[in-house]
C-alpha cells in the first residue's frame, strides 16, 4: 500500500469512530439514556487503527535513508502513544469522554507527517543508547498528553457537577477521586520518565547527540516542565493539592512540555524554514 494511502486509511478510522462517539454518547437523546462503554467493533477498529498508524510512523521516521524526526513526526508518535496507553486503559476504567478529545487530534496529527516531513537525518540513530533515550522521551511526552486530556475531561465532569447538569454519560465516568488517583498514577509514571530524559540528555549529552549540552529553547522548556510537575507532584504529597489546583499545574506542565521540542521544531520548521 502507498504510505499516502495507510495515512489517509488511519486518519479515516480515527475521525470516523469519533463520529460515531459523538452521535452515539454526546448529542441528541442518547444523552438521556444510560451511556455505554466501548463496544467490541469499535475496540478492534480501534486497534486497526493504531495498527495502520504505527506502520506509518516506522515508515517516516525509520526510512533507508537513515532516522528523520521532525515536529510532525513527534506530535504524530506522541499521539500514537497516547492513543496506545488509552486503548489498553480501556479494559480497566471507563474513559469514553478521551474519545472525543484523542480521536480527532490523532486523525490530524497522522496526517501531518506527508505535508510537513521536516528534519533532516537525525545523528547518532544507530546508539542504543539514544534509542532508549528516544523511546523513553516519547513515553514520557505520550503519558503526559494522556494525562491533560485527563485533566480536562475531569474538568468538564466537575464543572457539570457543580452546576447541576451531569449527563448520564458523565455520570458513568467513574468517582472524580478515582480519575484523580489515575491521572496522578499516570503523572508519577510520566515525571519519572522525564527525569530519565533529562537526566540521560544532560550527562550523556556528547554520546547521544554527539555535542556538548547546549541550553537551547528546547532544554529550557524541559526543565521548566520538570519543576512544573515536580512541584505538582510535592503540592499533592505534602499539602493534598487535587481538584482545579491540581487540574491547572498539570495543564501548564504539559503546556511547557510541548513547547520543549513540538513547539521550537515547528518555529524553526515551518515558520522559519529551517533545520536547526
Amino acid at each position: 500500500m502507498p504510505p499516502i494511502l495507510l495515512h489517509l486509511a488511519a486518519a479515516a478510522l480515527y475521525a470516523g469512530l469519533a463520529v460515531v462517539s459523538w452521535r452515539t454518547r454526546w448529542r441528541g437523546p442518547v444523552l438521556d439514556r444510560s451511556p455505554r462503554g466501548i463496544v467490541p467493533w469499535e475496540r478492534a477498529l480501534l486497534l486497526l487503527a493504531i495498527v495502520l498508524h504505527g506502520a506509518t510512523l516506522g515508515a517516516e521516521i525509520f526510512s533507508a535513508a537513515g532516522m528523520r524526526f521532525g515536529f510532525s513526526l513527534a506530535l504524530s508518535l506522541i499521539l500514537w502513544l497516547a492513543i496506545v496507553l488509552y486503548w489498553i486503559e480501556s479494559f480497566y476504567a471507563r474513559m469514553d469522554g478521551l474519545q472525543m478529545l484523542g480521536l480527532p487530534l490523532a486523525a490530524l496529527c497522522v496526517m501531518l507527517p506527508p505535508f510537513f516531513p521536516g528534519e533532516p537525518l537525525v545523528a547518532n540513530a544507530g546508539s542504543a543508547m539514544f534509542r532508549a533515550h528516544f523511546l523513553i522521551a516519547m513515553l514520557a511526552y505520550s503519558l503526559f498528553t494522556l494525562a491533560a486530556m485527563h485533566a480536562i475531561l475531569m474538568a468538564v465532569a466537575e464543572s457539570n457537577l457543580h452546576r447541576g447538569r451531569l449527563t448520564p454519560l458523565l455520570s458513568g465516568l467513574p468517582p472524580l477521586l478515582t480519575m484523580e488517583a489515575l491521572l496522578f498514577r499516570m503523572i508519577h509514571i510520566g515525571f519519572a520518565l522525564l527525569t530519565l530524559t533529562l537526566a540521560s540528555g544532560i550527562l550523556f549529552s556528547e554520546t547521544l547527540f554527539g555535542k556538548p549540552l547546549s541550553f537551547t529553547h528546547k532544554t529550557v522548556f524541559a526543565i521548566i516542565s520538570w519543576f512544573i510537575f515536580g512541584h505538582l507532584l510535592a503540592g499533592r504529597h505534602f499539602f493534598g493539592w487535587r481538584g482545579r489546583k491540581a487540574l491547572r499545574w498539570t495543564l501548564a506542565g504539559f503546556a511547557a512540555l510541548l513547547l520543549a521540542y513540538v513547539g521550537s521544531r515547528f518555529v524553526l520548521e515551518v515558520i522559519l524554514g529551517r533545520a536547526a
